[in-house]
């Protein structure tokens, strides 16, 4: 059975592309600081700290994994200005050397819609500057720029998936979708910025699907896993309470935007004729089964 190595296996985005790639045929790895996956077939995890350098290197000289996609960052408070990035770039760099040096042949990284410069509205692959003002867009594009450099010099396969914005379950809380929804179904005013930002986005399992496909196929280079199809903000919090059966008060304004650009949106050529994807869901069926998921989970997040 083949195997491959998927850091960032337990987040939002890790768990349900390990699912794809145990369907795929493939003995998922699965090292983490604290490994909370169910255990299943196909899925084997170890305690691992990506910062520990001695115990990285002994772990990949131990498997030497021919395939590897690296998911794992940081996400947590003000991520996008954080000095973790930093680290972060640092200690993939370290992994990607040592994967090299190990064998490996299929490189497939998580990117972010955050390398963009967003003023474009629409994002392309190889045309749209990588000139994001965040520190978390450009530690992105600096392991986009040398990994693709340096896996070009080892003759490994670089790909690179540019995630754009998703939903579904297991999404953080504090998300826009989630905190709409889980506050809808407890019946509270929900508090929301004036959302009228257009925004691309999908479902979690899209994505993750599209993230293997890509993995698979013989595609190399950047790739936009995005939908191509901006979406208002404000018509999705009020598809959410037409869903929900929401009667109470959508406070619009309440809350601060994040940014100024008004649309954000990816092109998705090299997904769907390239790579071959297409979405399983649409707008209306993703949220259901979301709404569905966070009805069935939220008594874990009051």
């Amino acid at each position: 059975m083949k195997k491959i190595l998927i850091t960032g296996a337990s987040g939002f985005i890790g768990r349900h592309v390990t699912e794809e790639m145990i369907q795929r045929g493939y003995t998922v790895y699965a090292p983490s600081i604290a490994p909370t996956l169910p255990s299943q077939p196909g899925l084997i995890q170890t305690k691992l700290d990506f910062f520990d350098k001695s115990a990285l290197n002994a772990y990949l000289q131990e498997y030497k994994f021919e395939n590897l996609i690296h998911l794992a960052w940081y996400i947590g408070p003000k991520c996008h200005m954080s000095a973790k990035n930093l680290d972060w770039l640092c200690v993939s760099l370290e992994l990607l050397q040592t994967f090299a040096a190990c064998g490996g042949k299929t490189f497939l990284g998580a990117g972010s819609v955050s390398e963009y410069d967003f003023s474009y509205g629409f994002l392309q692959e190889g045309h749209t500057p990588l000139t994001n003002p965040s520190l978390h867009g450009q530690a992105k594009a600096a392991l986009y720029n040398m990994g693709k450099i340096f896996c070009k010099q080892k003759d490994i396969a670089f790909k690179w998936a540019r995630i754009f914005n998703l939903y579904g379950p297991y999404e953080r809380a504090a998300r826009l979708m989630p905190s709409v929804i889980c506050s809808m179904l407890r019946g509270e005013d929900v508090k929301v910025s004036p959302c009228r930002k257009f925004l691309d986005y999908l479902h979690v399992e899209d994505t993750a699907r599209g993230i293997a496909q890509l993995f698979g196929s013989n595609v190399t280079d950047a790739v936009n896993i995005s939908s191509g199809q901006p979406i208002q903000l404000r018509y999705i919090v009020e598809e959410i309470a037409r869903l929900t059966g929401f009667k109470g008060k959508i406070l619009w304004g309440a809350l601060e935007e994040n940014f100024a650009d008004p649309i954000i949106a990816g092109r998705n050529t090299r997904l769907t004729q390239e790579v071959g994807w297409t979405p399983r869901y649409s707008l209306q069926s993703g949220l259901e089964q979301t709404i569905h998921w966070w009805k069935e989970h939220l008594d874990e997040h009051i």
